[in-house]
């Protein structure tokens, strides 16, 4: 009766834990397509500001702003795709962080999840031979 108790104790760990790596590895999957996407953006305001370099000083540069081009000066147009060049970096840096933080969370849950997997597997082969 206590070894079907404790089997039983071992299944729901094994169960919590499988759950709390399969989450994690939806948040890894999540943050890369953030990345992915963050990292399209920078390679598309690293084009514009080679283009915006392609210019002379006397051009004109226009700016979207909903439905209606607005004439934007190539000093403004420049310092604000170079700092969204800055944040877009600043960002793929800290997803970079929390990916290689999430990456270690899962490694040492699947240590745990294998090790208890051996745990159930060895209490119930000690239970098959008695």
């Amino acid at each position: 009766m206590a070894s079907s108790n404790a089997q039983r104790e071992l299944q729901r760990d094994l169960e919590a834990r499988a759950n709390d790596l399969s989450k994690i590895q939806k948040d890894i999957a999540k943050n890369y397509q953030v990345r992915k996407k963050y990292t399209i953006q920078l390679g598309e305001n690293e084009l514009v500001l080679k283009e915006l370099d392609l210019l002379k000083e006397d051009a004109n540069v226009f700016k979207l702003i909903g439905p209606v081009l607005v004439k934007q000066d190539l000093a403004e147009a420049n310092a604000n795709v170079r700092k969204r060049i800055e944040y877009i970096s600043a960002e793929l840096k800290r997803l970079d962080g929390t990916i290689q933080d999430l990456e270690e969370k899962q490694a040492s849950k699947k240590e745990a999840v294998l090790k208890l997997q051996q745990r159930i597997q060895a209490f119930q082969a000690g239970k098959a031979k008695a």
